[in-house]
């Protein structure tokens, strides 16, 4: 359905009722407008006209899409709103007035989308004053420039809300229209930019940045469809396109001015320049076009907003008219799908040659535009590119992003006819690389014919940088073909492949791992060899999460109980949450606190009734995992032990079992057959066990399809328990783990990412530790046959894993769980037979816990006061001082 809303040629929301008000003819705003604000394509930097002499950016594609630059020394000056001095009575009617020459409605009318989309429209014109009033100060001295192939933003209104101090204005002034706020919030799609906790973090970093004042411009892709929609069929995840875009996304500002050509494949021509000097060529065979779309990010308080840029990915001709007329109605489209597909889903399944080939195209598009378009705005504003680092910090969010380093490259020396030394020296002193993951199959690499077929040029700019950084172990008698092999950009073990983390970590300033044990493993492992050669080139910058999403508006009740406990300052600053430590063991304050978390279960009890069918007691233990589905994460841990807890409560049903339900949530990657069995396992687990009356009141277990950021709002503030498991070594961080600490939810888990920082803020006695660490998973999972021991040494593990793979859960298919089985028989590579007993162990422990509720309670409420500290306020303090030498405020 195309968007309910339209925007003129400048990318402006059209919006009659302020021309309405203030008597000026549309048009006419709109051209004054455009002559005080320019190009605005980025919300809050408005790009002065360049001074005299100054280099000029390169043109845009056409004359339809030039910029429109404004005059130097423009202020801004809001056009004139018409208001009553009540903001309630003022709000209510910009809603009114949205609805009705926007969307088109009437309020009797209008469907609860409608309402949001008018809604958000009327808080998206507050949010443009704040951003103008941002625009009109002087250009940042340096700007941070975050490329990332996912953002995780969900549902934006209660930011926008909250962040602006409107909640409770908006909430009444929907209600005198006979609104509910609740029912508008709900109707907002979540935008699917993202899979997990990759995507999130971009999200939370945008936002902190904002809020911090970090002049910033988040890169990345508007994906159609973005990930895919989850369901459950008989328990087997089924995928589906995610429409949050079906009609239009009401936040954000199309740049049709800002549109860049990207190319792929063809050939490099040489051309001589001078003597001696040759210059090459690249001709692409294919281009595609880069439309910016632009969602503004509202920093705390509305003091300073940033941008989210998104590309679009279009084809230069919508339809190749001849082949039309002429009778070919589908191949005349052809090149459109083609270039569309780009930007159409994010992570395509790579298990094919195409799908691979999408994948790189998808990183190359998103990269490439987002490079052009900084380089564009800092030669409109500096004119002299040999500034670049002192004026950008451009940061590589994984290796997605790594071929930045080449194409950055291409772009000094072609575009910008720098010489190598100068163009290396600006990319090696511009470029930040957050490395994410050490598992080998996670580090990207891609074929040597791949890349040199779909980008040739960068091709031969990675060969030549390798050759220069292998003749330099030479010159330093490091030229043994052992470590030439290690450190080399190229792998040729198994056929030429190019490392794109090898790749990031030559070409950045500063590497950065996302825990303390992360970071100490890169050095370690992965990264033994190149950190040998630059010891001070890896830091260390732990995650965070914004509290303003994963306190204020996950768990408003929460938040008021530590404003009421700790003051007005807990809003504004995170630390301040560590005065809650003071009332921890005060019996009245648990009770408060224990109401809160009754309460949000209550409200999780009823979405899993809706979603399930299943009905569960808000008064048993909530055991919740909730992330991406993958065998390091161990969920398949978390099921075996949920079947030796049923198998030890049906041996002795007299016994006073501890109530618990067990929670799972997350999306298995479309071909990843080994996740998506585990999910099958979980849902005929739950359904044998909660069908089963010897266990009832007992043991519950819930597999919640869909799981999305929205879903996670109502998941965390009902947790008690968090299932933090993954095998010791293998998780980066985990964000999930802060946010539901922060939440006041125990922690089980192993000394994995930042579970170890956790554990050394809220207190070893606060947290549930189990397992091996990560030096001993190295050296058992280096003893041969170890998953045969463990078993045999484990009745209770063998007689579970027995039963599941004997059909005890698939009577229809008894060998349809024996894939499982047999790995943790014969290879076990996260060893989850070895962890297996001291997790049961520590989980009869959580039971123990969890019936002496005052210990219980004054460890949750300790969780909540000492996860300050876990704030990606912190995070990206750090970066900004550490990394990106970047001013805060």
């Amino acid at each position: 359905m195309a968007a309910p809303w339209t925007h003129d040629a400048g990318g402006m929301q059209r919006d009659p009722t302020t021309a309405a008000r203030s008597g000026v003819g549309f048009a006419a705003l709109f051209r004054a407008s455009a002559a005080i604000l320019g190009e605005l394509h980025v919300l809050n930097d408005v790009l002065i006209a360049p001074k005299s002499g100054a280099a000029t950016a390169k043109a845009a594609p056409s004359a339809s899409r030039r910029p429109i630059e404004a005059p130097p020394n423009a202020t801004w000056a809001a056009p004139a709103k018409a208001t009553s001095g009540d903001p309630v009575a003022d709000l209510r009617e910009a809603i009114l007035g949205k609805l009705a020459y926007v969307i088109g409605k009437t309020p009797a009318t209008a469907r609860e989308r409608d309402w949001f989309a008018a809604t958000a429209l009327a808080l998206r014109d507050r949010i443009v004053d704040a951003c103008m009033d941002s625009s009109a100060k002087a250009i940042p001295h340096k700007r941070v420039y975050y490329l990332s192939l996912e953002f995780l933003i969900g549902r934006l209104l209660s930011d926008a809300m909250n962040n602006l101090g409107l909640v409770e204005t908006t909430r009444a002034a929907l209600k005198d229209l006979g609104v509910d706020l609740g029912d508008v919030e709900a109707a907002e799609p979540d935008a699917a930019l993202g899979n997990g906790g990759l995507g999130r973090l971009a999200a939370c970093f945008m936002e902190s940045m904002a809020s911090l004042s970090i002049p910033a411009i988040g890169y990345g892709i508007r994906y159609d469809h973005g990930l895919f929609k989850q369901s459950l069929e008989d328990g087997w995840q089924k995928e589906a396109p995610e429409t949050w875009l079906a009609e239009g996304n009401p936040w954000e500002f199309a740049r049709p001015e800002s549109t860049y050509t990207i190319g792929f494949g063809g050939h490099v021509t040489m051309s001589a320049i001078s003597e001696g000097v040759i210059r090459r060529h690249w001709q692409p065979a294919e281009t595609v076009l880069a439309v910016a779309h632009d969602v503004p990010v509202v920093g705390w308080r509305g003091k300073h907003v940033n941008t989210l840029r998104l590309w679009k990915a279009e084809a230069e001709a919508p339809v190749e008219l001849a082949r039309f007329n002429g009778g070919d109605h589908v191949g005349a489209v052809s090149a459109r799908a083609r270039a569309e597909a780009i930007s159409r889903v994010l992570y395509p399944s790579d298990s094919s040659d195409a799908g691979q080939e999408l994948r790189l195209r998808q990183e190359y598009f998103f990269t490439s535009a987002s490079l052009q378009d900084l380089v564009r705005r800092h030669v409109t504003e500096r004119g002299d590119l040999r500034t670049l680092p002192d004026h950008a910090a451009i940061q590589l969010n994984d290796t997605h992003p790594a071929i930045a380093v080449p194409e950055l490259m291409r772009l000094l020396l072609e575009d910008h006819g720098l010489v190598w030394e100068d163009a290396w020296h600006i990319t090696t002193n511009t470029l930040g690389y957050t490395n994410h993951t050490l598992l080998p199959e996670a580090l990207e690499t891609w074929s040597v014919e791949l890349m040199e077929r779909l980008l040739p040029r960068h091709m031969q700019i990675i060969y030549l940088i390798n050759w220069m950084h292998l003749e330099e172990q030479g010159r330093h008698g490091r030229a043994d073909a052992a470590h030439l092999a290690s450190v080399s950009l190229i792998d040729e073990s198994h056929g030429k492949r190019v490392r794109m983390g090898h790749l990031a970590f030559h070409g950045a300033r500063r590497v950065n791992g996302v825990s303390a044990l992360h970071t100490d493993l890169m050095r370690s492992t992965v990264f033994k060899d190149l950190h040998a050669l630059d010891t001070d080139k890896i830091v260390n910058k732990t995650n965070g999460i914004t509290f303003r999403r994963w306190l204020h508006n996950a768990n408003p009740d929460l938040t008021r109980l530590a404003v009421e406990a700790v003051g007005a300052r807990v809003l504004d600053d995170p630390e301040a949450l560590q005065g809650l430590a003071d009332y921890a063991g005060d019996a009245g304050f648990q009770a408060r606190y224990a109401a809160v978390r009754r309460s949000r279960k209550e409200a999780l009890a009823r979405i899993v009734t809706d979603r399930t069918g299943i009905s569960i007691d808000p008064s048993a233990l909530f055991d919740v995992q909730i992330k991406r589905i993958h065998e390091y994460k161990r969920q398949l841990l978390n099921v075996v032990e949920t079947v030796a807890l049923y198998q030890a409560i049906k041996a002795d049903p007299n016994r006073d079992w501890t109530p618990r339900v067990k929670i799972f949530g997350g999306k298995a990657a479309p071909s990843y057959v080994q996740a998506k069995l585990i999910i099958k396992l979980a849902c005929d687990v739950a359904k044998v066990v909660n069908d089963d009356p010897d266990v009832a009141g007992r043991l519950k277990v819930v597999f919640l399809p869909n799981y999305s950021v929205s879903l996670a709002e109502a998941i965390i503030p009902a947790a008690d328990l968090s299932e933090q498991i993954s095998t010791a070594g293998m998780e980066a961080s985990g964000t999930g783990n802060m946010k539901l600490a922060l939440n006041g939810a125990l922690t089980i888990g192993t000394l994995d990412g930042a579970n170890i920082e956790i554990r050394d803020h809220v207190g070893a006695e606060n947290i549930f530790i189990f397992g091996l660490d990560a030096a001993g998973v190295q050296a058992r999972a280096a003893e041969p046959g170890y998953p045969a021991k463990a078993i045999a040494a484990s009745p209770r593990l063998a007689a579970a894993l027995d039963l599941i793979g004997s059909g005890g859960f698939s009577p229809d298919d008894r060998s349809r769980f024996r894939p499982l089985v047999d790995d943790l028989r014969h290879n076990d590579r996260y060893l989850l037979t070895v962890d297996f007993d001291d997790y049961w162990r520590v989980q009869r422990e959580v039971d123990d816990a969890w019936n002496k509720p005052k210990a219980w309670w004054r460890s949750a409420i300790l969780n909540t006061a000492r996860m300050a500290w876990f704030s990606s306020d912190r995070s990206m303090r750090e970066y900004a001082e550490e990394i990106w030498r970047v001013r805060v405020g």
